[in-house]
């Protein structure tokens, strides 16, 4: 097993030659309804790989992933995000999306009477800076997506996430992931909800998006293994009681599985 890194002043970047960091997080501390949550997370996402955050219930994988999306509930003690070398902590969510930050939710919104079309007309212009952008551009864009990752075209008509199933909320979001095309994903539990046919195809519709972009940078979240005998993660972290505690190669999270969390909880050593 890889040593342990548990302090909140270490950093914990790629092992093996390093690579400039698309998404770097530094002593990040953060509260909510002043109950503090993250407690020194620290961490370094290489361009082009996939870094696999692995924790129990309760351990902040989900306050990670808001904080970084600059969600106002949730408050940054301490700390930096540095996004392409560009320090975006007191940023809102909008200004982050725009400079590349993109984030998978959990548990998807419906928004009724917003097609997926005209969702997506929108969040492209905000991305790309283009206003009025072509709905004819947009459709052509989209309905090219929606075949490469498996998906029927009449999808784009429906009302954003409303009746969707869960492997079709998630495949929005990889649609929308494709299109906005960011420089760092966020993808919060994508693999929740899924039987195993669904699993597979959002693991594929990810793999399809990086050979497309093969300098996004992502972090992918997740309590089990099984999304990642799908997609190999080039470093593993567990993050338990706020701290990440261990990093390692794609074995780590394999070690997780066999020996669950309680196993690196007693390794966590800082005050």
């Amino acid at each position: 097993m890889s040593g342990v890194n548990a302090c909140p002043s270490d950093t914990i970047a790629s092992p093996g030659m390093p690579l400039a960091a698309a998404l770097e997080i530094h002593d990040l501390h953060a509260s909510v309804e002043g109950r503090e949550i993250l407690r020194g997370v620290t961490l370094s996402v290489p361009n082009g790989e996939v870094h696999a955050l692995m924790g129990p219930n309760g351990s902040g994988k989900s306050t990670l992933a808001n904080v970084l999306l600059g969600n106002p509930v949730y408050e940054v003690t301490a700390g930096r995000i540095l996004l392409l070398g560009e320090d975006i902590t007191d940023l809102g969510p909008d200004a982050r999306a725009a400079r590349g930050l993109f984030l998978g939710f959990q548990h998807p919104e419906e928004i009724p009477g917003v097609s997926v079309l005209n969702f997506m007309r929108q969040a492209i212009a905000a991305r790309r800076g283009i206003e009025n952008y072509s709905v004819l551009e947009v459709r052509l864009e989209v309905l090219e997506w929606t075949k490469r990752l498996g998906m029927d075209g009449r999808f784009t008509e429906r009302y954003l996430n409303e009746g969707f199933s869960g492997g079709e909320r998630k495949r929005n979001e990889l649609l929308q992931m494709a299109l906005l095309q960011p420089e760092v994903a966020v993808l919060d539990e994508t693999d929740s909800g899924l039987d195993i046919d669904a699993l597979k195809a959002v693991a594929d519709g990810i793999a399809t998006i990086r050979a497309e972009r093969p300098q996004l940078g992502i972090v992918l979240i997740t309590h089990y293994h099984r999304i990642l005998d799908h997609l190999a993660p080039d470093v593993v972290h567990v993050l338990v009681d706020g701290r990440i505690v261990e990093t390692g190669g794609p074995d780590l999270a394999r070690i997780v599985e066999a020996e669950g969390f309680d196993t690196f909880r007693s390794k966590v050593t800082c005050p």
